[in-house]
């Protein structure tokens, strides 16, 4: 009986290695294939991404004086290229449209004097003097600089009709804007924190 019991530890042993090795071979070649199917990373990516062609936007000093309108080619870039400017967070936000988790950002409590950039192309999109407290935890506006300066697309991406508003000028994803918001406009331009750059005015 003592012979036949160690004989059965040895081949539970035995079977509990095989296991082991079995195992750790398929997380192996499980991660193996998803390296394969992810393929190479953004951050070396040439995939263009941007419109190219002219546009007509409205210049603005960093104090918030209109300067009047100028035509300049689109800023268009690699994937690779707006990756390493932006790093990860940003990029998602802007060039793949991801949004932002809600007062995680650093605008949507900012309360100082000056105007929004676009963080891809420095283009003036908001003023502090049309921020509003929404309580969405997201910078909201009733309106940008100039209509001139943002695009509205419709946006469909899930299941339902909403208006996703970008830069002009790089076709940087910013935010949606929606129709409760305050007077004279009634609208809310939700933006991301991560699309912008706040540029404080000097006094």
């Amino acid at each position: 009986m003592f012979d036949s019991d160690v004989s059965k530890d040895e081949r539970a042993d035995k079977v509990t290695r095989r296991g082991f090795v079995l195992g750790g071979a398929a997380v192996a070649i499980s991660a193996t294939v998803l390296v394969l199917r992810k393929g190479p990373g953004v951050e070396a990516s040439v995939a263009v991404h941007g419109t190219p062609g002219n546009v007509t936007i409205i210049e603005y000093s960093d104090a918030g004086t209109k300067l009047g309108p100028k035509t300049v080619a689109k800023v268009v870039k690699t994937d690779g290229e707006w990756f390493k400017q932006l790093g990860k967070n940003s990029f998602e936000i802007t060039r793949q449209a991801d949004t932002e988790m809600p007062f995680s950002g650093v605008s949507w409590k900012e309360h100082g004097n000056g105007i929004f950039r676009c963080i891809c192309c420095d283009n003036a999109l908001f003023s502090s003097a049309t921020k509003f407290e929404s309580g969405t935890g997201w910078p909201s506006f009733w309106a940008p600089l100039a209509k001139e300066n943002v695009q509205q697309i419709t946006d469909s991406s899930l299941g339902m009709d909403r208006t996703e508003v970008r830069c002009t000028l790089c076709e940087g994803h910013l935010g949606h804007v929606f129709n409760d918001g305050p007077q004279p406009t009634g609208l809310r331009y939700c933006m991301n924190s991560a699309s912008m750059r706040f540029v404080k005015a000097v006094a």
